[in-house]
């Protein structure tokens, strides 16, 4: 096996001085870092079994201690504060992003805008953007260059995180190039760019490359990412033992870098395990799992592919999970659940499928877990969840803990439905009726849930409604009588008197099925479960201007609306009506009020008598008239001699 190890690999400057800085002042006292100092779970765990913690605030920080800046660098804001608590500290910013800080606050004092490339979630571009109150457009890929908007009254100031990826940089300044208001710094650390452009060159002429660092670590990403342009079996890890060493064979030639948070020891660990070739092979058999049909075994998946899965099983074999044997439901499409790098379960079917390939199972260790899922909610009354995917005789199929589960038409809702499709494709949770493992027979149903979740929806409603309330419905049903409206799983009704202040011969007139309205609440009653609505709105009741515009004496101007025997009713207003007694229809006596007076009508009449507590009014055509019962006989019967 030949190993090529990067010559840069491992700790660059600003991180080994931050380190070593670190490591010098313990014993002098309590020390905290402002942050972990690097990106390295290791060297954060040896320091903390040292005394040294782990802050993000300085509440905990007493007199007399000491706080470290981490080597990512830290905003202008902590700073300040550090003065303000007069606070000891060390500052081990890393040089080249210090400058960065340097070149943002003179750039924003003088009136630059300015632009971040780089991760807005990393320390690095945190603390940078605190230098320019943070104000800064933070940009990651060349797409976001395209989409950012430059104003051409403004100027720029464009840097770049110091782990940024070479090329990447270049193709977002080619972007921000045409503007001549934008000035770009190029920001990336020099050992970042010497340390890329050596790992392009590993990776072009090795069969496997390894990336030793913490995941978190930007650079250490960076590593990766480049080195797998260049080699698709590249690998990351924290150390040589997070390998899965069944990757590499004895003949491999293997690169090997490291990012610039990984401690050397670490890296001359790794290298003194692969190149002890006795040690390593050793290493190798022992990550070597033994398999036997049935075992249920763990593995991370390899790729997704036309409906198949390769599995990653630490065997001298993959597993494969053919499409028919990942999901009970054969619409679900693998890709859609899994996808490379994800770490799953699988059963054993054959060690051997023929092809040298293991044949493994996800529809078969789901379909065991699923039993005891449903066995156990069976037992102890509680309900999972599920969704219907097929439609059947009697009755739909639920697929409730990846297993297929009958539903019967009667249990899937409280009322009979006639058309089940309307269920298709969606979740609910249901109860688990009956369980019989040995006939494979599982029957779920819904009906009980939906008459608890009614119930429960009805009683909400019953709380939080009170009368005067104005509320919003849906008509949910329209009779003869009035209209019922849905308000939240509960039915009010608004009798076809309260649907409008004036009168309504039918309530198809006023109201339609669906139809979204604003009601207000007449009357609660919990205990019969009635709700009394209205559709008037109190603010527009005619009656409380009625005073005024109908007081005794004036006279008015209304619509014949109704006849009775003694009398007819006029509309003066819609929703105010007043009665015109028969005896005061005309100045001659009639018979009834249709010898005069026709519906429809228009007539003008004096208001004789208000009475606002009942809301009735009394009008007098007579009286309007203003013509003595004499004059118009003498009349009469002097038309009647012509």
């Amino acid at each position: 096996m030949e190993i090529v190890v990067a010559k840069s690999a491992g700790f660059c400057f600003g991180v080994k001085r931050a380190v070593e800085c670190v490591y010098n002042m313990i014993g002098s006292g309590k020390i905290y870092t402002y942050g972990p100092i690097i990106h390295n779970k290791f060297v954060i765990s040896d320091l903390e079994k040292k005394g040294v913690s782990v802050i993000n605030d300085f509440d905990s920080v007493g007199e007399g201690e000491t706080v470290i800046i981490r080597s990512h660098g830290v905003s202008k804001a902590v700073y300040d504060e550090i003065k303000k608590r007069n606070l000891k500290y060390k500052d081990c910013t890393c040089p080249f992003v210090k400058k960065i800080h340097n070149i943002v606050k003179e750039a924003y004092d003088a009136g630059s805008e300015i632009i971040i490339v780089g991760n807005g979630e990393h320390p690095e571009v945190i603390g940078i953007n605190g230098w320019a109150e943070n104000r800064s457009i933070i940009i990651n890929s060349p797409e976001e260059a395209l989409n950012t908007c430059i104003d051409e009254n403004k100027k720029y100031t464009l840097v770049v995180q110091t782990t940024y990826q070479k090329d990447v940089f270049e193709n977002i300044s080619r972007v921000f190039g045409r503007f001549r208001n934008v000035k770009i710094f190029n920001t990336i650390c020099s050992a970042t760019e010497d340390r890329q452009k050596e790992v392009v060159g590993i990776a072009k002429n090795v069969d496997k490359m390894i990336v030793i660092g913490d995941e978190k670590s930007s650079n250490t990403r960076k590593l990766f990412e480049i080195s797998k342009k260049y080699c698709e079996n590249t690998f990351l890890c924290e150390t040589i033992y997070n390998l899965q060493l069944n990757v590499l064979r004895k003949n491999d030639k293997i690169g090997l870098t490291a990012g610039a948070s990984t401690p050397p020891a670490i890296i001359k660990e790794a290298i003194n395990k692969m190149s002890e070739n006795e040690n390593f092979e050793e290493m190798l058999n022992e990550s070597l799992i033994t398999l036997h049909t049935g075992d249920v075994v763990k593995g991370k998946v390899i790729s997704v592919s036309n409906g198949e899965v390769s599995v990653n099983l630490g065997y001298k074999s993959d597993g494969i999970i053919p499409k028919n044997e990942f999901s009970e439901n054969p619409d679900v499409d693998p890709a859609d659940v899994v996808k490379k790098d994800d770490e799953i379960e699988v059963f054993v079917v054959r060690v051997n499928d023929g092809d040298g390939n293991v044949l493994v199972s996800k529809k078969r260790l789901d379909a065991n877990k699923g039993y005891e899922e449903i066995e156990e909610a069976f037992n102890n009354k509680t309900t999972l969840k599920g969704k219907i995917v097929d439609i059947v005789k009697g009755g739909l199929i639920a697929l409730i803990s990846n297993k297929r589960v009958f539903v019967p038409s009667s249990q899937i809702s409280n009322r009979f439905v006639e058309n089940l499709n309307e269920f298709k494709n969606k979740e609910f949770d249901f109860n688990i009726l009956e369980f019989d493992k040995s006939k494979r027979r599982f029957i779920a149903g819904r009906k009980e849930l939906v008459q608890k979740e009614i119930a429960a929806r009805r009683q909400k409603v019953f709380d939080s409604i009170n009368a005067g309330d104005r509320i919003e419905g849906t008509v949910s049903r329209i009779v003869d009588f009035g209209a019922f409206v849905d308000i939240g799983g509960v039915d009010g009704l608004i009798h076809i008197s309260e649907m409008s202040w004036g009168r309504v011969k039918k309530v198809s007139d006023v109201l339609s099925e669906g139809d979204k309205v604003t009601v207000t609440v007449l009357d609660v009653n919990s205990d019969k479960g009635k709700i009394s609505l209205s559709l008037k709105d109190i603010n527009n009741d005619p009656w409380k201007t009625a005073s005024e515009k109908y007081a005794i004496g004036n006279v008015v101007e209304g619509k014949v609306v109704r006849m009775v025997p003694f009398g007819a009713f006029v509309e003066l207003e819609e929703g105010v009506d007043g009665l015109i007694h028969i005896s005061q229809i005309s100045q001659k006596h009639i018979a009834k009020p249709e010898d005069v007076l026709e519906i429809g009508q228009i007539v003008k009449a004096k208001v004789t008598d208000f009475d606002e507590e009942n809301k009735k009014i009394s009008l007098s055509i007579k009286e309007a008239d203003n013509k003595p019962e004499s004059v118009s006989e003498a009349e009469e019967t002097e038309n009647t001699e012509k």
